[in-house]
Protein backbone atom coordinates (compact mmCIF):
# COMPACT_ATOMS: atom_id res chain seq x y z
CA UNK A 1 0.00 0.00 0.00
CA UNK A 2 1.10 3.63 -1.26
CA UNK A 3 1.28 5.52 2.27
CA UNK A 4 2.49 8.42 1.66
CA UNK A 5 4.00 10.83 -1.42
CA UNK A 6 6.34 13.50 -0.87
CA UNK A 7 6.53 15.89 -4.25
CA UNK A 8 9.45 19.07 -4.33
CA UNK A 9 9.23 20.88 -7.89
CA UNK A 10 7.89 18.63 -10.22
CA UNK A 11 6.34 20.31 -12.76
CA UNK A 12 3.86 22.81 -11.24
CA UNK A 13 3.84 21.61 -8.04
CA UNK A 14 6.00 22.86 -6.04
CA UNK A 15 5.55 21.30 -2.88
CA UNK A 16 2.79 18.76 -2.33
CA UNK A 17 2.83 16.27 0.86
CA UNK A 18 -0.12 13.14 0.48
CA UNK A 19 -0.60 10.54 3.06
CA UNK A 20 -3.01 8.30 1.47
CA UNK A 21 -4.83 5.27 3.22
CA UNK A 22 -6.11 1.25 2.76
CA UNK A 23 -9.59 1.52 0.38
CA UNK A 24 -10.66 3.38 -2.30
CA UNK A 25 -8.69 7.44 -2.33
CA UNK A 26 -10.35 9.51 -4.76
CA UNK A 27 -8.31 12.27 -6.60
CA UNK A 28 -10.39 15.10 -8.27
CA UNK A 29 -10.14 18.85 -9.44
CA UNK A 30 -11.04 20.96 -12.35
CA UNK A 31 -9.41 19.93 -16.12
CA UNK A 32 -5.96 21.13 -15.97
CA UNK A 33 -5.64 21.38 -12.38
CA UNK A 34 -2.43 18.91 -12.45
CA UNK A 35 -4.26 15.46 -11.21
CA UNK A 36 -2.53 13.46 -13.85
CA UNK A 37 0.65 15.08 -13.35
CA UNK A 38 -0.12 13.86 -9.55
CA UNK A 39 -0.49 10.57 -10.78
CA UNK A 40 2.23 11.10 -13.07
CA UNK A 41 4.60 11.20 -10.03
CA UNK A 42 4.21 7.80 -8.57
CA UNK A 43 4.93 5.83 -12.09
CA UNK A 44 8.18 7.82 -12.35
CA UNK A 45 8.38 6.70 -8.71
CA UNK A 46 8.32 3.61 -9.64
CA UNK A 47 11.13 3.35 -12.72
CA UNK A 48 9.53 5.12 -14.97
CA UNK A 49 11.44 7.52 -17.52
CA UNK A 50 12.54 10.03 -16.06
CA UNK A 51 13.17 13.82 -17.80
CA UNK A 52 14.91 16.26 -16.91
CA UNK A 53 12.10 18.94 -18.48
CA UNK A 54 9.65 17.58 -15.10
CA UNK A 55 11.89 20.19 -12.72
CA UNK A 56 9.90 22.97 -12.12
CA UNK A 57 10.85 26.57 -13.33
CA UNK A 58 13.58 28.26 -11.74
CA UNK A 59 14.38 25.09 -9.55
CA UNK A 60 17.29 22.78 -9.77
CA UNK A 61 16.53 19.58 -9.38
CA UNK A 62 13.09 17.69 -8.52
CA UNK A 63 12.61 15.30 -5.77
CA UNK A 64 10.03 13.08 -5.58
CA UNK A 65 9.69 10.02 -2.55
CA UNK A 66 7.29 7.45 -1.22
CA UNK A 67 6.68 5.28 1.67
CA UNK A 68 5.11 1.49 0.82
CA UNK A 69 3.86 -1.03 3.42
CA UNK A 70 4.28 -4.20 1.68
CA UNK A 71 1.52 -7.04 2.52
CA UNK A 72 2.62 -10.54 4.30
CA UNK A 73 1.88 -12.35 0.71
CA UNK A 74 4.29 -10.16 -1.29
CA UNK A 75 7.26 -10.29 1.26
CA UNK A 76 9.11 -13.62 -0.05
CA UNK A 77 8.38 -12.55 -3.54
CA UNK A 78 10.53 -9.08 -2.59
CA UNK A 79 13.05 -10.59 -0.51
CA UNK A 80 15.28 -12.01 -2.34
CA UNK A 81 15.26 -9.04 -5.16
CA UNK A 82 16.21 -7.21 -2.48
CA UNK A 83 18.58 -9.41 -0.74
CA UNK A 84 20.44 -9.76 -4.14
CA UNK A 85 21.23 -6.08 -4.95
CA UNK A 86 22.26 -5.38 -1.39
CA UNK A 87 19.23 -3.78 -0.23
CA UNK A 88 18.62 -3.64 3.79
CA UNK A 89 14.91 -4.32 4.80
CA UNK A 90 13.38 -5.64 7.51
CA UNK A 91 10.62 -7.99 6.28
CA UNK A 92 8.99 -7.33 9.20
CA UNK A 93 8.77 -4.52 9.46
CA UNK A 94 7.51 -4.59 6.04
CA UNK A 95 8.04 -0.81 4.77
CA UNK A 96 10.07 0.03 1.74
CA UNK A 97 10.93 4.02 1.16
CA UNK A 98 11.67 5.07 -2.94
CA UNK A 99 13.24 8.04 -3.97
CA UNK A 100 14.41 9.55 -7.40
CA UNK A 101 16.19 13.14 -7.41
CA UNK A 102 16.26 14.84 -10.63
CA UNK A 103 18.61 16.96 -11.84
CA UNK A 104 20.06 18.83 -14.95
CA UNK A 105 22.92 16.40 -15.23
CA UNK A 106 20.94 12.99 -14.65
CA UNK A 107 18.92 11.22 -12.19
CA UNK A 108 19.52 9.13 -8.77
CA UNK A 109 17.64 6.70 -7.83
CA UNK A 110 17.32 5.01 -3.87
CA UNK A 111 15.24 2.08 -2.54
CA UNK A 112 15.18 2.30 1.54
CA UNK A 113 18.65 5.32 0.94
CA UNK A 114 20.56 2.86 -0.98
CA UNK A 115 21.39 4.37 -4.50
CA UNK A 116 20.19 1.38 -7.46
CA UNK A 117 19.22 1.74 -11.08
CA UNK A 118 15.92 2.66 -12.40
CA UNK A 119 15.42 -0.83 -13.53
CA UNK A 120 15.37 -2.27 -9.68
CA UNK A 121 12.64 0.58 -8.91
CA UNK A 122 10.56 -0.85 -11.64
CA UNK A 123 11.46 -4.71 -10.81
CA UNK A 124 10.09 -3.89 -7.05
CA UNK A 125 7.30 -1.53 -8.03
CA UNK A 126 5.39 -4.80 -10.16
CA UNK A 127 4.78 -5.74 -6.71
CA UNK A 128 3.50 -3.02 -5.60
CA UNK A 129 1.13 -1.11 -8.15
CA UNK A 130 -0.57 -1.68 -11.05
CA UNK A 131 -0.73 1.73 -12.83
CA UNK A 132 -3.92 1.48 -15.30
CA UNK A 133 -3.26 4.78 -17.63
CA UNK A 134 -6.62 6.86 -19.06
CA UNK A 135 -5.97 5.69 -22.39
CA UNK A 136 -5.47 1.98 -21.88
CA UNK A 137 -8.31 1.06 -22.65
CA UNK A 138 -7.89 1.34 -25.80
CA UNK A 139 -5.45 -0.98 -26.05
CA UNK A 140 -8.27 -3.92 -25.20
CA UNK A 141 -8.95 -3.60 -28.95
CA UNK A 142 -6.11 -5.13 -29.76
CA UNK A 143 -5.53 -9.39 -29.62
CA UNK A 144 -2.19 -9.06 -28.21
CA UNK A 145 -3.62 -7.04 -25.21
CA UNK A 146 -6.35 -10.32 -24.57
CA UNK A 147 -3.94 -12.34 -24.93
CA UNK A 148 -1.82 -10.94 -22.05
CA UNK A 149 -5.07 -10.25 -19.92
CA UNK A 150 -5.69 -13.77 -20.06
CA UNK A 151 -2.14 -14.72 -19.34
CA UNK A 152 -2.20 -12.60 -16.45
CA UNK A 153 -4.99 -13.64 -14.92
CA UNK A 154 -4.03 -17.39 -15.33
CA UNK A 155 -1.04 -17.46 -13.64
CA UNK A 156 0.96 -18.29 -17.19
CA UNK A 157 3.29 -16.02 -17.12
CA UNK A 158 6.17 -18.84 -16.99
CA UNK A 159 4.44 -20.93 -19.90
CA UNK A 160 4.78 -18.09 -22.22
CA UNK A 161 8.22 -16.84 -21.15
CA UNK A 162 9.04 -20.73 -21.84
CA UNK A 163 7.91 -20.37 -25.64
CA UNK A 164 9.79 -16.89 -25.38
CA UNK A 165 13.38 -18.62 -24.37
CA UNK A 166 12.52 -21.03 -26.97
CA UNK A 167 12.48 -18.45 -29.58
CA UNK A 168 15.15 -16.90 -28.37
CA UNK A 169 17.41 -19.81 -28.91
CA UNK A 170 15.92 -20.27 -32.18
CA UNK A 171 17.10 -16.58 -32.98
CA UNK A 172 20.66 -17.47 -31.86
CA UNK A 173 20.91 -20.26 -33.81
CA UNK A 174 19.55 -18.88 -36.90
CA UNK A 175 22.34 -15.83 -36.37
CA UNK A 176 25.00 -18.97 -35.98
CA UNK A 177 23.73 -20.30 -38.87
CA UNK A 178 24.46 -17.06 -40.69
CA UNK A 179 27.67 -16.77 -39.48
CA UNK A 180 28.71 -20.33 -40.55
CA UNK A 181 27.58 -19.96 -43.79
CA UNK A 182 29.17 -16.27 -44.09
CA UNK A 183 32.88 -17.42 -42.54
CA UNK A 184 32.34 -20.61 -44.69
CA UNK A 185 35.32 -20.74 -47.36
CA UNK A 186 35.24 -21.42 -50.79
CA UNK A 187 37.50 -23.57 -52.81
CA UNK A 188 40.44 -21.14 -53.62
CA UNK A 189 40.41 -19.65 -49.71
CA UNK A 190 40.09 -23.42 -48.53
CA UNK A 191 43.26 -24.14 -50.83
CA UNK A 192 45.08 -21.26 -49.84
CA UNK A 193 44.75 -22.55 -46.33
CA UNK A 194 46.17 -25.96 -46.55
CA UNK A 195 48.58 -24.03 -47.90
CA UNK A 196 49.49 -22.51 -44.83
CA UNK A 197 48.73 -25.19 -42.66
CA UNK A 198 51.00 -27.76 -44.77
CA UNK A 199 53.70 -24.35 -44.56
CA UNK A 200 53.37 -24.51 -40.59
CA UNK A 201 53.35 -28.11 -40.31
CA UNK A 202 56.38 -28.17 -42.40
CA UNK A 203 58.17 -26.21 -39.38
CA UNK A 204 56.21 -27.17 -36.88
CA UNK A 205 57.42 -24.78 -34.20
CA UNK A 206 56.18 -25.49 -30.35
CA UNK A 207 54.90 -22.83 -28.05
CA UNK A 208 57.87 -20.68 -26.65
CA UNK A 209 60.49 -22.22 -28.91
CA UNK A 210 61.41 -18.73 -30.59
CA UNK A 211 62.45 -17.71 -27.09
CA UNK A 212 64.71 -20.53 -26.38
CA UNK A 213 66.72 -20.43 -29.77
CA UNK A 214 67.00 -17.00 -29.13
CA UNK A 215 68.54 -17.30 -26.12
CA UNK A 216 71.10 -20.22 -27.15
CA UNK A 217 71.99 -18.56 -30.55
CA UNK A 218 73.10 -15.46 -28.44
CA UNK A 219 75.38 -17.52 -26.27
CA UNK A 220 76.53 -19.72 -29.04
CA UNK A 221 77.35 -16.74 -31.17
CA UNK A 222 79.29 -14.79 -28.10
CA UNK A 223 80.61 -18.23 -27.13
CA UNK A 224 84.15 -17.24 -27.40
CA UNK A 225 83.59 -14.57 -24.77
CA UNK A 226 82.19 -16.65 -21.94
CA UNK A 227 84.78 -19.16 -23.06
CA UNK A 228 87.45 -16.76 -22.04
CA UNK A 229 85.43 -15.26 -18.93
CA UNK A 230 85.41 -18.68 -17.58
CA UNK A 231 88.63 -19.48 -18.20
CA UNK A 232 90.01 -16.37 -16.26
CA UNK A 233 87.49 -16.89 -13.71
CA UNK A 234 88.87 -20.58 -13.32
CA UNK A 235 92.42 -18.64 -12.75
CA UNK A 236 91.19 -16.52 -10.06
CA UNK A 237 89.46 -19.03 -8.09
CA UNK A 238 91.43 -22.17 -8.08
CA UNK A 239 94.00 -22.51 -11.19
CA UNK A 240 96.50 -19.61 -11.20
CA UNK A 241 99.31 -19.15 -8.99
CA UNK A 242 98.01 -16.97 -6.01
CA UNK A 243 94.61 -18.11 -6.90
CA UNK A 244 91.74 -17.48 -3.80
CA UNK A 245 92.07 -21.39 -3.04
CA UNK A 246 95.63 -21.03 -2.53
CA UNK A 247 94.94 -17.92 -0.53
CA UNK A 248 92.40 -19.61 1.30
CA UNK A 249 94.84 -22.33 2.15
CA UNK A 250 97.56 -19.95 3.61
CA UNK A 251 94.74 -18.52 5.94
CA UNK A 252 94.15 -21.66 7.33
CA UNK A 253 97.94 -22.31 7.48
CA UNK A 254 98.50 -19.66 9.71
CA UNK A 255 94.89 -20.30 12.11
CA UNK A 256 96.40 -23.47 12.47
CA UNK A 257 99.67 -22.52 14.33
CA UNK A 258 97.50 -20.12 16.19
CA UNK A 259 95.42 -23.23 17.16
CA UNK A 260 98.32 -25.04 18.14
CA UNK A 261 99.66 -22.26 20.59
CA UNK A 262 95.86 -22.51 22.58
CA UNK A 263 92.87 -23.62 20.06
CA UNK A 264 90.66 -21.07 22.19
CA UNK A 265 92.20 -18.17 19.81
CA UNK A 266 90.44 -20.15 16.77
CA UNK A 267 87.33 -21.50 17.34
CA UNK A 268 85.02 -22.27 14.62
CA UNK A 269 87.81 -20.37 12.48
CA UNK A 270 89.10 -23.21 10.59
CA UNK A 271 85.18 -24.54 9.72
CA UNK A 272 84.77 -21.35 8.35
CA UNK A 273 87.81 -21.33 6.15
CA UNK A 274 87.30 -24.99 4.81
CA UNK A 275 83.30 -23.88 3.82
CA UNK A 276 84.80 -21.22 1.92
CA UNK A 277 87.19 -23.60 0.58
CA UNK A 278 84.68 -25.88 -0.31
CA UNK A 279 82.53 -23.40 -1.98
CA UNK A 280 85.07 -22.02 -3.92
CA UNK A 281 85.91 -25.56 -5.40
CA UNK A 282 81.36 -25.55 -6.10
CA UNK A 283 82.12 -22.30 -7.78
CA UNK A 284 84.87 -23.39 -10.03
CA UNK A 285 82.80 -26.41 -11.36
CA UNK A 286 79.48 -24.47 -12.43
CA UNK A 287 81.56 -22.39 -14.21
CA UNK A 288 83.02 -24.97 -16.40
CA UNK A 289 79.70 -26.30 -17.13
CA UNK A 290 78.38 -23.08 -18.39
CA UNK A 291 81.68 -23.05 -20.59
CA UNK A 292 80.68 -26.81 -21.16
CA UNK A 293 77.22 -25.23 -22.45
CA UNK A 294 78.13 -22.95 -24.75
CA UNK A 295 81.04 -24.53 -26.22
CA UNK A 296 78.72 -24.87 -29.93
CA UNK A 297 80.53 -25.62 -32.93
CA UNK A 298 79.74 -23.48 -36.29
CA UNK A 299 77.58 -26.21 -37.58
CA UNK A 300 75.13 -26.27 -35.08
CA UNK A 301 74.96 -22.83 -34.60
CA UNK A 302 74.22 -22.53 -38.37
CA UNK A 303 71.60 -24.86 -37.59
CA UNK A 304 69.73 -22.85 -34.72
CA UNK A 305 70.04 -19.43 -36.60
CA UNK A 306 68.09 -21.43 -39.68
CA UNK A 307 65.74 -22.62 -37.46
CA UNK A 308 65.10 -19.44 -36.18
CA UNK A 309 64.98 -18.05 -39.87
CA UNK A 310 61.90 -20.61 -40.85
CA UNK A 311 59.89 -19.72 -37.56
CA UNK A 312 60.39 -15.63 -38.10
CA UNK A 313 58.99 -16.28 -41.67
CA UNK A 314 56.00 -18.17 -40.57
CA UNK A 315 55.49 -15.56 -37.57
CA UNK A 316 55.97 -12.65 -39.91
CA UNK A 317 53.37 -14.20 -42.67
CA UNK A 318 50.87 -15.51 -39.65
CA UNK A 319 52.15 -13.96 -36.66
CA UNK A 320 53.66 -11.53 -35.62
CA UNK A 321 54.34 -13.56 -32.38
CA UNK A 322 54.00 -17.18 -32.05
CA UNK A 323 50.88 -17.19 -30.03
CA UNK A 324 49.33 -15.70 -32.84
CA UNK A 325 50.72 -17.71 -35.27
CA UNK A 326 49.00 -20.95 -33.08
CA UNK A 327 45.79 -19.03 -32.92
CA UNK A 328 46.06 -18.45 -36.65
CA UNK A 329 46.56 -22.13 -36.97
CA UNK A 330 43.76 -23.19 -34.84
CA UNK A 331 41.37 -20.58 -36.88
CA UNK A 332 42.48 -21.85 -40.31
CA UNK A 333 42.11 -26.11 -39.49
CA UNK A 334 38.82 -24.89 -37.80
CA UNK A 335 37.88 -23.41 -40.93
CA UNK A 336 39.25 -26.49 -43.05
CA UNK A 337 37.36 -29.06 -40.45
CA UNK A 338 33.80 -26.92 -41.58
CA UNK A 339 34.45 -27.00 -45.09
CA UNK A 340 35.26 -30.73 -45.04
CA UNK A 341 31.82 -31.30 -43.28
CA UNK A 342 29.71 -28.01 -44.31
CA UNK A 343 27.23 -31.14 -44.85
CA UNK A 344 27.55 -32.57 -41.40
CA UNK A 345 27.01 -29.65 -40.05
CA UNK A 346 24.48 -28.18 -42.21
CA UNK A 347 22.16 -31.23 -41.11
CA UNK A 348 23.09 -30.50 -37.70
CA UNK A 349 22.20 -27.02 -37.84
CA UNK A 350 18.51 -28.73 -38.99
CA UNK A 351 18.34 -31.32 -36.80
CA UNK A 352 18.74 -28.69 -33.47
CA UNK A 353 16.50 -26.38 -35.30
CA UNK A 354 14.00 -29.30 -35.55
CA UNK A 355 14.43 -30.07 -32.07
CA UNK A 356 13.86 -26.37 -30.92
CA UNK A 357 10.98 -26.33 -33.19
CA UNK A 358 9.06 -29.31 -31.68
CA UNK A 359 9.95 -27.97 -28.20
CA UNK A 360 8.27 -24.56 -29.35
CA UNK A 361 5.60 -26.95 -30.95
CA UNK A 362 4.88 -28.73 -27.32
CA UNK A 363 5.28 -25.59 -25.30
CA UNK A 364 2.78 -23.64 -27.16
CA UNK A 365 0.36 -26.29 -27.27
CA UNK A 366 0.62 -26.41 -23.70
CA UNK A 367 -0.07 -22.89 -22.98
CA UNK A 368 -3.19 -23.15 -25.49
CA UNK A 369 -4.71 -26.14 -23.43
CA UNK A 370 -4.32 -23.72 -20.54
CA UNK A 371 -5.73 -20.87 -21.84
CA UNK A 372 -8.65 -22.40 -23.81
CA UNK A 373 -9.01 -24.03 -20.28
CA UNK A 374 -8.72 -20.85 -17.92
CA UNK A 375 -10.76 -18.74 -21.10
CA UNK A 376 -14.08 -19.86 -19.38
CA UNK A 377 -13.78 -18.97 -15.62
CA UNK A 378 -12.03 -15.81 -16.75
CA UNK A 379 -15.31 -14.47 -19.09
CA UNK A 380 -17.72 -15.95 -16.86
CA UNK A 381 -16.19 -13.50 -13.80
CA UNK A 382 -15.64 -10.74 -16.25
CA UNK A 383 -19.30 -11.42 -17.10
CA UNK A 384 -20.28 -10.90 -13.59
CA UNK A 385 -18.26 -7.58 -12.82
CA UNK A 386 -20.21 -6.20 -16.26
CA UNK A 387 -23.29 -6.89 -15.17
CA UNK A 388 -22.86 -4.43 -11.87
CA UNK A 389 -21.64 -1.59 -14.24
CA UNK A 390 -24.60 -1.20 -16.64
CA UNK A 391 -24.43 -4.66 -18.73
CA UNK A 392 -26.99 -6.81 -17.12
CA UNK A 393 -27.43 -8.98 -20.02
CA UNK A 394 -24.20 -8.76 -21.94
CA UNK A 395 -22.17 -11.23 -24.08
CA UNK A 396 -18.74 -11.75 -23.81
CA UNK A 397 -16.85 -14.44 -25.21
CA UNK A 398 -13.18 -15.78 -26.87
CA UNK A 399 -12.69 -16.44 -30.21
CA UNK A 400 -8.97 -18.58 -30.28
CA UNK A 401 -7.75 -18.94 -33.74
CA UNK A 402 -4.34 -20.39 -34.62
CA UNK A 403 -1.37 -18.55 -35.04
CA UNK A 404 2.31 -19.51 -36.35
CA UNK A 405 4.12 -20.74 -32.70
CA UNK A 406 5.93 -17.77 -31.48
CA UNK A 407 7.01 -16.07 -28.41
CA UNK A 408 3.30 -15.79 -27.46
CA UNK A 409 2.42 -18.91 -28.10
CA UNK A 410 0.19 -20.54 -30.90
CA UNK A 411 -2.99 -18.48 -29.96
CA UNK A 412 -4.75 -15.86 -31.26
CA UNK A 413 -7.23 -14.37 -29.52
CA UNK A 414 -10.01 -12.63 -29.84
CA UNK A 415 -12.75 -11.16 -27.50
CA UNK A 416 -16.27 -10.71 -28.77
CA UNK A 417 -18.58 -8.32 -27.03
CA UNK A 418 -22.73 -7.20 -27.31
CA UNK A 419 -23.98 -5.32 -25.10
CA UNK A 420 -27.36 -5.15 -25.58
CA UNK A 421 -29.48 -8.61 -25.93
CA UNK A 422 -30.64 -9.85 -29.70
CA UNK A 423 -27.48 -8.23 -31.12
CA UNK A 424 -24.66 -10.73 -32.29
CA UNK A 425 -21.45 -10.69 -30.47
CA UNK A 426 -18.83 -8.52 -33.00
CA UNK A 427 -14.88 -7.63 -32.18
CA UNK A 428 -14.06 -5.67 -29.00
CA UNK A 429 -12.64 -2.74 -32.06
CA UNK A 430 -16.02 -2.70 -34.16
CA UNK A 431 -18.98 -2.62 -31.63
CA UNK A 432 -17.34 -1.04 -28.22
CA UNK A 433 -18.04 2.47 -27.73
CA UNK A 434 -15.29 4.40 -25.23
CA UNK A 435 -17.58 4.09 -22.51
CA UNK A 436 -17.70 0.61 -22.91
CA UNK A 437 -14.36 0.12 -23.18
CA UNK A 438 -13.99 1.88 -19.67
CA UNK A 439 -16.17 -0.36 -18.05
CA UNK A 440 -14.69 -3.72 -20.03
CA UNK A 441 -11.35 -2.52 -18.85
CA UNK A 442 -12.68 -1.93 -15.24
CA UNK A 443 -13.88 -5.21 -15.07
CA UNK A 444 -11.10 -7.00 -16.28
CA UNK A 445 -9.19 -4.55 -13.67
CA UNK A 446 -11.23 -5.83 -10.90
CA UNK A 447 -10.68 -9.76 -11.69
CA UNK A 448 -7.29 -9.56 -12.10
CA UNK A 449 -7.07 -7.31 -9.30
CA UNK A 450 -8.68 -10.46 -7.21
CA UNK A 451 -6.72 -12.94 -8.97
CA UNK A 452 -2.76 -11.52 -8.02
CA UNK A 453 -1.20 -9.75 -5.04
CA UNK A 454 -1.09 -6.40 -5.96
CA UNK A 455 -1.44 -3.88 -3.04
CA UNK A 456 -2.34 -1.16 -4.94
CA UNK A 457 -3.92 -0.04 -8.11
CA UNK A 458 -3.84 3.00 -9.61
CA UNK A 459 -6.87 4.07 -12.21
CA UNK A 460 -6.54 7.35 -14.34
CA UNK A 461 -9.68 8.01 -15.49
CA UNK A 462 -11.42 4.86 -15.38
CA UNK A 463 -14.83 6.59 -15.62
CA UNK A 464 -14.19 8.75 -18.75
CA UNK A 465 -17.19 8.82 -21.10
CA UNK A 466 -20.01 7.44 -18.69
CA UNK A 467 -22.61 8.76 -16.47
CA UNK A 468 -26.08 8.90 -14.71
CA UNK A 469 -26.75 5.40 -12.70
CA UNK A 470 -23.75 3.64 -14.69
CA UNK A 471 -21.79 6.03 -12.74
CA UNK A 472 -23.35 4.77 -9.45
CA UNK A 473 -22.19 1.27 -10.58
CA UNK A 474 -19.01 1.89 -11.00
CA UNK A 475 -18.41 3.95 -7.99
CA UNK A 476 -20.24 0.35 -5.92
CA UNK A 477 -17.77 -1.76 -7.92
CA UNK A 478 -14.61 0.24 -7.14
CA UNK A 479 -15.95 0.26 -3.52
CA UNK A 480 -15.93 -3.56 -3.50
CA UNK A 481 -12.25 -3.65 -5.05
CA UNK A 482 -11.03 -1.49 -2.56
CA UNK A 483 -12.52 -3.94 0.51
CA UNK A 484 -9.34 -6.13 -1.09
CA UNK A 485 -6.99 -3.50 -2.65
CA UNK A 486 -5.70 -0.02 -1.93
CA UNK A 487 -7.31 2.07 -4.63
CA UNK A 488 -6.25 5.17 -6.28
CA UNK A 489 -8.65 7.09 -8.62
CA UNK A 490 -8.74 10.37 -10.75
CA UNK A 491 -12.35 11.00 -11.13
CA UNK A 492 -14.90 13.53 -12.63
CA UNK A 493 -18.18 11.42 -11.58
CA UNK A 494 -19.06 12.91 -8.29
CA UNK A 495 -20.94 9.72 -8.12
CA UNK A 496 -18.17 7.65 -8.39
CA UNK A 497 -16.15 9.87 -6.07
CA UNK A 498 -19.04 9.84 -3.11
CA UNK A 499 -17.91 6.20 -3.00
CA UNK A 500 -14.16 6.96 -1.90
CA UNK A 501 -12.68 6.19 1.66
CA UNK A 502 -10.70 9.11 1.27
CA UNK A 503 -10.96 12.33 -0.91
CA UNK A 504 -8.16 14.70 -2.25
CA UNK A 505 -8.42 17.62 -3.76
CA UNK A 506 -5.85 18.93 -6.62
CA UNK A 507 -5.96 22.99 -7.27
CA UNK A 508 -4.13 25.38 -9.93
CA UNK A 509 -3.63 28.64 -8.57
CA UNK A 510 -1.51 31.70 -9.77
CA UNK A 511 0.89 33.77 -6.99
CA UNK A 512 3.29 36.42 -7.84
CA UNK A 513 3.02 35.69 -11.04
CA UNK A 514 3.68 31.78 -11.36
CA UNK A 515 1.34 29.23 -11.34
CA UNK A 516 1.09 26.60 -8.79
CA UNK A 517 -0.59 23.11 -8.43
CA UNK A 518 -1.53 21.58 -4.99
CA UNK A 519 -3.12 18.91 -3.23
CA UNK A 520 -5.16 18.20 -0.24
CA UNK A 521 -7.45 16.03 1.89
CA UNK A 522 -10.83 16.56 2.43
CA UNK A 523 -12.84 16.46 5.51
CA UNK A 524 -16.15 17.40 3.93
CA UNK A 525 -16.21 16.27 0.08
CA UNK A 526 -19.60 18.01 -0.32
CA UNK A 527 -18.48 21.27 -2.25
CA UNK A 528 -16.12 19.35 -3.94
CA UNK A 529 -18.58 16.72 -5.18
CA UNK A 530 -21.36 19.43 -6.09
CA UNK A 531 -19.35 21.36 -8.28
CA UNK A 532 -18.66 18.47 -9.92
CA UNK A 533 -22.17 17.72 -10.13
CA UNK A 534 -22.46 21.51 -11.76
CA UNK A 535 -22.83 23.71 -8.65
CA UNK A 536 -25.96 25.60 -7.15
CA UNK A 537 -28.70 24.73 -4.61
CA UNK A 538 -29.65 21.35 -6.59
CA UNK A 539 -26.20 20.23 -6.89
CA UNK A 540 -25.46 20.63 -3.25
CA UNK A 541 -28.50 18.96 -2.30
CA UNK A 542 -27.89 16.32 -5.04
CA UNK A 543 -23.84 15.75 -3.68
CA UNK A 544 -25.06 15.79 0.12
CA UNK A 545 -27.87 13.12 -1.21
CA UNK A 546 -25.22 10.95 -2.56
CA UNK A 547 -23.15 11.32 0.32
CA UNK A 548 -25.90 9.87 2.53
CA UNK A 549 -26.37 7.11 0.24
CA UNK A 550 -23.29 6.09 0.88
Amino acid sequence: MLNYLDIQNFALIEHAEVEFGPGFNVITGESGAGKSILMGTIGLLLGGRADKGVIRTGTSRCTIAGNFSVPPELRPQLAPLLEEAGIPWDSDSSELDFRRVITPSGVRNFLNDTPVGAKLLAAAGEYLLDHHGAGEQLSLMHSARQLELLDQYAALGAARGQCAEIVRKLACLAAEKEEFERTLPDDSEASRLEAMLEEIAQVAPEPGEDEKLNVQYKLGSNSRQVMETAQALEQLLTEGEDSIADRLGTVYHHLSELGRIDDTLTGSLLEEVNALQEGITELNRKIETLADGVDLDPEALAAIENRLSAIYTLKRRYGPSLEQLFEAKAAAEERIRRFRETAGIRQEFQKREKALRGELLAAAAKLSSARKSAAGGFLKRVREKLKGVGFPECRLEAEFSPADPGPTGMDHLELVFSANPGEAVRPLRKVASSGELSRLMLALKTVLADADATATVVFDEIDMNIGGETANKVGDELHHLAEKRQILCISHLAQVAARADRHYLVEKYTESGRTYSGVRQLEDPVPELARMLGGGDSALRHAKDLMGKR
